[in-house]
């Protein structure tokens, strides 16, 4: 058989004429009906002769294609690499094929490609806003809600609406609310935005991220689309004046846009969404059945306290669980007397595991260390994680270590153990 390099685009709502082309030793149905099918493809060919509508090895109503979604996340490695211009492609492809389809908000930063990407499209206007004496423009949720369209364009997932603008505090409330009313939404976020990733984001970069999103909110999206571009060519669009007006080029360029952090934010990008596709496939396998071996899944728990780091300790413990594929518990021990040593820094760390996709815990016990063990054994847990101590040598030799008991007692029970570094925000 010839062996073929193409990429292959096809669009299963057109009619697609299709050939084939069969050797001499080829036989299709008859006294040799089964037999296998071999397709030449000569230079100059449709490469869609591989996919025959009327081919007996070809049924087109037998092919599963899943439906788009009603929600769709284009995801990027930093500003400028076309999340918004996808989005708009998107829309208006599914506008051309009947769908009805508004703009619920995009910001063009001054893009004349955006701009001329938004032409054809419904927008929904926004909704100014006075803010510290000036007039600022939010999406208007209530009005996409009232015009209940079939999908909405809603750009930067991760933007925090100005106060007084609407009865959300973030974007991505605000497109949860419109999935909850029936209405698709496809939207945009970088990768920096993400809740597990923002932290080692700041530390590799340096700039503070400000606006988050939970990553259960991301993974709630029936499709997550990778919008790719090397670091090299987005530094060249930077130049270029394609993504900041050129007098902030420079700056940017030695900056946020220098090729090592574009590479480092490339790289985090790719893993999540590697990510994503790895747990599509091991649902299928799953599906499949039959007698495919399966690990042993990864339960990764995580001892949180009131001390400054944990957030960092607990972070770090959510990107492990997610490379591996783990499930993420968080365990919080308190005195049995009850009393805990910073209730509002803990309902903190309660709701930012939630955020993280994992589970909290509070055990009662005045041996943190057993406690911990005792709850790691009853859940299968194959991995624990820990911020360092901040006690010295002579309290470790007063008061014991947690750590040094964990170490003994997990290893008992094949456990393995991580200790982190708590580093402050």
């Amino acid at each position: 058989m010839t062996g073929v390099d193409a990429d292959i685009v096809v669009d299963m709502d057109e009619t697609v004429e299709v050939e084939y082309h069969p050797d001499e030793t080829t036989h299709v149905g008859g006294e040799n009906e089964g037999a296998e099918v071999e397709y030449e493809v000569g230079g100059g060919e449709d490469i869609a002769s591989l996919i025959n509508a009327t081919s007996p090895v070809f049924d087109p109503e037998k092919i599963e294609v899943a439906p788009a979604g009603s929600f769709r996340v284009y995801l990027g490695a930093a500003p400028g690499v076309g999340k918004t211009c996808a989005m708009l492609d998107e829309g208006t492809r599914r506008k051309t094929r009947g769908s009805d389809v508004v703009i619920g908000f995009v910001e063009t930063h001054g893009r004349e490609r955006t701009a001329a990407l938004m032409d054809g499209l419904e927008v929904v206007p926004p909704k100014m806003v006075e803010y510290r004496g000036k007039q600022l423009y939010e999406m208007d949720t209530d009005a996409i809600l009232k015009r209940s369209p079939k999908v909405a364009l809603i750009d930067e997932l991760a933007h925090t609406n100005v106060p007084g603008s609407g009865i959300h505090e973030k974007r991505w409330q605000d497109v949860m609310q419109l999935l909850d009313a029936g209405i698709s939404v496809i939207t945009t976020v970088n990768i920096q935005h993400l809740e597990s990733i923002a932290d080692a984001v700041e530390q590799m970069i340096g700039i503070k991220v400000r606006e988050r999103v939970p990553d259960w909110v991301v993974r709630k999206a029936d499709q997550i689309e990778l919008v790719d571009s090397s670091p090299d060519q987005l530094r060249r669009r930077m130049l270029h004046g394609n993504i900041y007006p050129k007098e902030r080029v420079p700056l940017a360029l030695s900056n946020f846009f220098k090729r090592e952090n574009l590479t480092a934010l490339r790289e985090l990008a790719l893993r999540f969404v590697a990510d994503e596709t790895e747990e599509e496939m091991l649902a299928y396998l799953k599906s499949r059945g039959g007698g495919i071996p399966w690990d042993t899944a990864e339960r990764i728990m995580v001892g949180v306290t009131g001390s400054p780091g944990s957030d960092n300790v607990l972070r770090r413990a959510a990107r492990m669980a997610a490379r591996s594929k783990a499930e993420l518990h968080a365990v919080h021990v308190v005195s049995s007397d009850g009393l805990r040593r910073d209730d509002s820094r803990l309902a903190t760390l309660e709701e930012l595991t939630r955020d993280l996709g994992g589970t909290w815990t509070v055990l009662n016990s005045d041996n943190p260390a057993m406690a911990m063990v005792e709850f790691a054994r009853e859940n299968q847990i194959t991995q624990i994680v820990l911020g360092a101590t901040g006690r010295s040598r002579l309290e470790e030799m007063r008061r014991g270590s947690i750590i040094r008991t964990l170490l003994k007692e997990a290893g008992n029970s094949e456990i393995d153990i991580h200790i982190i570094a708590r580093k402050s925000q």
